[in-house]
């Protein structure tokens, strides 16, 4: 696009400088381009002294304006000469970066063979791999989606700690501005912790796509739908990692059906007092269609604590005595207390 004077802020590089700074070479010209060392024109009282002669300095610095010392004085110069002298620049920086760019993948190609030649876990069957050990699952994850070119497919129930949502924020963000897509599944409990909505909101400022399902599901995540990880054992110490193609569509096809039931949510506008009374709604009818306490808990996400509570706001709502009252009057039977 054709340079426009004084656009955005002053950039080194470019050469571009900033609007106060294209005003005061303005300034000069109108004074016959010429100004002493000691008196550049005045730009108005909006301005200091100091951050007026910062604007000068720019132009040096740009090459608009030269100081004369011989005669105590700025000069201004041509900016078609200027305009020359860094489109040369410029063009010349940019085919070293591209030469480089050139070059850059026969220079890592040793690391990238080295990267390949690491010993990785072998499966059993040559159709799974298992591997043990959080830390050794998060490494091998790391590993997987640091390769990931088209697509991840991510269900997280539950809660993440903030140290491994901070670690998935940089494996996932490098992914994304690759061109990847994310797509992610949360369960409701997601949206009363800070950090799990902090890393939401900017994730999905990079372009990822996070909803909140009000059911049930397993943890899995999707490479490019070539490899499916999903948990070996109920503590997650034991991970397996899927290669065969027919498991892989399954996997997929239920993570698709899960997707479609999903809430869609504004991460960035989320109220603190209004999630509370969305999970407390949440509890309230699934109460209404009476499953118990516990399995509240497990639909949710949320402890048996945390149900306990929401619970009791209700049971003060509705002026119920017990649980059966109260999912017995969120039912109808019973007028609003």
């Amino acid at each position: 696009m054709p340079f426009e004077p004084g656009a955005g802020a002053f950039d080194p590089g470019t050469g571009l400088p900033e609007e106060d700074a294209t005003r005061l070479y303005l300034a000069v010209l109108a004074v016959g381009g010429r100004v002493p060392f000691d008196g550049p024109p005045a730009l108005g009282p909006d301005l200091t002294p100091e951050r007026q002669q910062a604007l000068l300095e720019q132009l040096v610095a740009i090459g608009l304006v030269l100081p004369n010392r011989a005669d105590r004085c700025y000069v201004a110069v041509s900016p078609r000469a200027v305009a020359e002298r860094l489109g040369a620049d410029l063009r010349s920086r940019a085919t070293r970066l591209l030469l480089d760019a050139n070059r850059l993948p026969a220079a890592l190609d040793p690391l990238a063979r080295a990267y390949d030649a690491v010993p990785r876990p072998v499966g059993r069957t040559g159709r799974a791999v298992y591997v043990d050990g959080q830390e050794d699952i998060r490494l091998r994850i790391a590993q997987l989606v640091s390769d990931c070119r088209l697509e991840l497919l991510s269900a997280q129930p539950g809660l993440r700690p903030p140290a491994v949502l901070e670690l998935a924020h940089t494996q996932d963000r490098r992914m994304l501005s690759r061109g990847a897509t994310l797509r992610a599944l949360y369960q409701p409990v997601a949206l009363t912790e800070d950090s799990a909505v902090r890393h939401a909101t900017s994730m999905t400022e990079h372009g990822a796509q996070l909803r909140v399902l009000d059911e049930p599901f397993l943890r899995l995540i999707v490479i490019d739908r070539r490899i499916a990880v999903i948990p070996a054992t109920e503590d997650h110490s034991r991970a397996a990692f899927v290669e065969d193609p027919a498991a892989i569509a399954y996997l997929v096809a239920g993570f698709e059906r899960d997707w479609s039931r999903a809430e869609q949510v504004h991460w960035h506008r989320l109220d603190t007092r209004t999630l509370t009374r969305t999970i407390t709604d949440r509890v309230g009818r699934l109460l209404a269609q009476g499953l118990t306490q516990r399995a509240v808990a497990t639909r949710l996400g949320l402890s048996e604590r945390t149900v306990a509570g929401h619970i009791s706001r209700l049971r003060d709502l509705y002026g119920a005595g017990t649980l059966f009252q109260l999912g017995w009057l969120m039912r109808g039977g019973g007028g609003h207390g």
